[in-house]
C-alpha cells in the first residue's frame, strides 16, 4: 500500500503514544505522561503525518513563525517503516509548509549520521537550556 501524508494535529493521542513508542522516539519522550504528549501535541503549530492505509508510520511535530524558523522538535518513523523515504518525505513537507523558515532540529544520538545522508548541515554550535536546569 502507498504511503500517505496528513498536514494537522487530529491523530489520536494513543496513536501518537504507540507511534513514538514503535519508531524509539518513545525513549526520549514523557510517553508516560499522556497530559503532556497530548499538550506537545495540540500546542504545535505543524504537524505532519505519515499513514500506511489505517497506521500511522510518521510523524513530524514542528513549533514554527512560517518566516524566519522552524524547530522540528520531533520526527519519528515506526522501526518497520524506517529506510523507504518517510522521515525525508515528512521533513521536505514541512519546509514546503514555512518555506521561508530556516529548519533547525536536535539529533537523537542514533540519527546524528541520518541527517547529513539527506542534506542537513550540521551547526557548530548550540545552547540549551532545559526545564531541570536552575535558571529554569
Amino acid at each position: 500500500m502507498a504511503i500517505t501524508y496528513r498536514t494537522g494535529n487530529d491523530i489520536g493521542i494513543d496513536a501518537v503514544i504507540e507511534l513514538y513508542r514503535a519508531s524509539t522516539l518513545g525513549e526520549r519522550r514523557p510517553v508516560d505522561d499522556r497530559a503532556r504528549i497530548t499538550a506537545m501535541l495540540k500546542n504545535a503549530d505543524l504537524v505532519v503525518t505519515a499513514w500506511d492505509g489505517d497506521l500511522p508510520v510518521g510523524i513530524a511535530r514542528a513549533i514554527t513563525d512560517h518566516v524566519y524558523c522552524t524547530y522540528l522538535s520531533d520526527l519519528a518513523v515506526r522501526v518497520s517503516h524506517q529506510r523507504q523515504g518517510i522521515g525525508k518525505e515528512l521533513i521536505e513537507l514541512v519546509r514546503k509548509a514555512a518555506p521561508d523558515a530556516l529548519l533547525i532540529l536536535l539529533s537523537a544520538p542514533k540519527a546524528v549520521d541520518y541527517y547529513p545522508h539527506i542534506g542537513l548541515t550540521r551547526h557548530p554550535s548550540a545552547w540549551i537550556l532545559g526545564p531541570e536546569d536552575p535558571l529554569c
